[in-house]
């Protein structure tokens, strides 16, 4: 481990290791022993999102593991493969390569997306679903197109992204600043602390990971112009089949609640909405108790309620 890579491999009550899959190397973080829960995180942050989790899974008898998507932390920056297609298949592969044929998998903002898509593009590996802070991609694209005030003005930040290398040299500037800003805007009050902010604004200025994670904001909205986004709209409108937990922060400006509400239309089995009052974008970290009382109720009914 070098110096640069110190914001990355934190210390705690969980295990590091790589793991190959779909041809690429994965940094994982992994605590506890029983059925496999794959934790998928989201923009602007990395694994390490999910440490509360890690904990509270494993000693609620699950074995958690935390990834760094492609192109963040630990995990390998190739220069393709940022589209949510390639995401589920890694996220599959994951699973696999940990020995197992299934998982409940959890997801929050972009890794959220990629949960969707794996209950549609790898329905097999999906035992359970948990969403966190992010409507089904379709429902996304509605609330876009019909709220232009609503959820279309609060994803503005990603037609920003669209721009070549400005944006990149915009994320890391004075130390990732804009990282630190983002977390503040789109969490509720009193989040993230110094050390929390210090620690996401490190790991974003790592070689490639700024350009890593705009790769995928490019790649969906500019695929809706393509044939390979039509094609992926069109193979979203088949109903999940995988029982679903869908987590929402009341006061996430991020993904509106509006937007996120709905997204059960997408769902054939069953589908719990849960909003958690006083929280915004990252209801996991900022208020890991209430969250955790929500996914591990979820996780311990064996026929969970529509």
């Amino acid at each position: 481990m070098t110096a640069r890579d110190e914001p990355i491999f934190v210390e705690g009550p969980w295990s590091h290791r790589s793991v190959t899959a779909n041809n690429t190397r994965f940094h994982v973080a992994e605590s506890g022993d029983g059925p496999l829960v794959l934790l998928l995180h989201g923009f602007p942050e990395f694994w390490w999102t999910w440490r509360q989790q890690l904990e509270s899974l494993s000693q609620a008898g699950f074995r958690a593991v935390a990834v760094d998507l492609r192109g963040y932390g630990g995990s390998d920056k190739p220069p393709r493969g940022y589209d949510l297609i390639t995401a589920a298949s890694d996220a599959a592969g994951l699973i696999r390569a940990l020995g197992e044929a299934n998982a409940v998998v959890i997801g929050h903002d972009w890794g959220g997306l990629i949960a969707w898509t794996m209950a549609v593009y790898q329905p097999k590996v999906v035992r359970r679903l948990a969403i966190v802070s992010m409507p089904h991609p379709l429902r996304l694209r509605t609330a876009v197109l019909y709220d232009p005030l609503g959820q279309a003005r609060r994803s503005g930040y990603a037609v920003g992204f669209q721009l070549p290398v400005l944006p990149e040299r915009q994320l890391v500037a004075r130390r990732a600043q804009r990282v630190g800003q983002m977390l503040s805007d789109w969490s509720g009050p009193g989040w993230p602390d110094e050390s929390t902010e210090r620690t996401y604004r490190a790991a974003m200025c790592l070689p490639s990971v700024a350009h890593s994670s705009l790769e995928y904001h490019r790649w969906l909205i500019r695929s809706r112009f393509r044939p390979d986004g039509w094609r992926y709209s069109r193979s979203m409108r088949f109903p999940i089949q995988a029982p679903t937990l869908h987590l929402h922060g009341a006061l996430d400006t991020c993904m509106l609640t509006s937007a996120a509400r709905g997204s059960g239309r997408y769902v054939e089995a069953p589908y719990r909405w849960r909003l958690i009052d006083g929280a915004g974008h990252f209801p996991h970290e900022e208020v890991p108790e209430r969250f955790d009382t929500e996914l591990c109720s979820w996780l311990a009914d064996p026929e969970p309620e529509r």
